[in-house]
């Protein structure tokens, strides 16, 4: 992919997301190797599965056309660093997890002091550098070829299938409306699943 057209899709998911941070650098990079494999969705026949809610996952619905509301963005919270993509028509897939020393790699000094504060979070001189060191770091994951930040394989599962839509209950208790798959039964009746967790949890 030419420069220009990183630049592009940078802008986008900064537009999107709100700042530059390497976390959003990471989800552009996944994206770009997403959009090699599948494409950019065209109604749902693109999905993507996060296994984290950190910031790349803006950078993959800016990018990719995957998202809650369409459902074909999948959020399955493993808190792993993990985005798999697949493209329904065909079954090409892809899972990509990011390199455990992905930071180190790219910025040693960033990952020292990032390590730092995770020890002692009140740091002045460690949390006066890390923004700058931030940015540092979001620019050259951008600079390095994608493969490099990735481990690549096939994914083992399918893809997740279309949204489907369902019906709507009512709960019990607050009288709000639900969906079907939603709902939980306790003591006869529909309960919508705030409902269920204060009368079902144990003192």
């Amino acid at each position: 992919m030419e420069r220009a057209d990183v630049a592009a899709l940078t802008e986008r998911a900064r537009d999107f997301h709100g700042h530059m941070c390497p976390g959003l650098a990471i989800g552009i990079q996944a994206a770009r190797i997403g959009l090699a494999v599948c494409g950019h969705d065209s109604d749902e026949d693109v999905v993507a599965v996060v296994e984290t809610d950190m910031c790349a996952v803006d950078a993959i619905q800016a990018l990719m056309g995957c998202t809650f509301g369409k459902g074909n963005l999948v959020h399955r919270d493993y808190g792993k660093a993990a985005f798999t993509f697949f493209r329904r028509r065909d079954g090409e897939s892809v899972r990509l997890l990011v390199r455990p020393d992905l930071h180190a790699l790219v910025d040693p000094e960033f990952a020292a002091v990032r390590e730092k504060l995770n020890a002692t979070p009140d740091d002045a001189q460690a949390k006066a550098v890390l923004p700058g060191l931030a940015a540092r770091c979001a620019a050259r994951m951008l600079a390095r070829d994608p493969e490099e930040l990735f481990s690549r394989t096939t994914p083992q599962t399918p893809a997740p299938r279309r949204a489907a839509i369902l019906s709507s209950l009512t709960c019990a208790h607050c009288g709000e409306t639900m969906m079907e798959s939603r709902s939980r039964r306790f003591a006869g009746q529909t309960l919508c699943i705030p409902c269920f967790l204060a009368v079902e949890q144990k003192v």
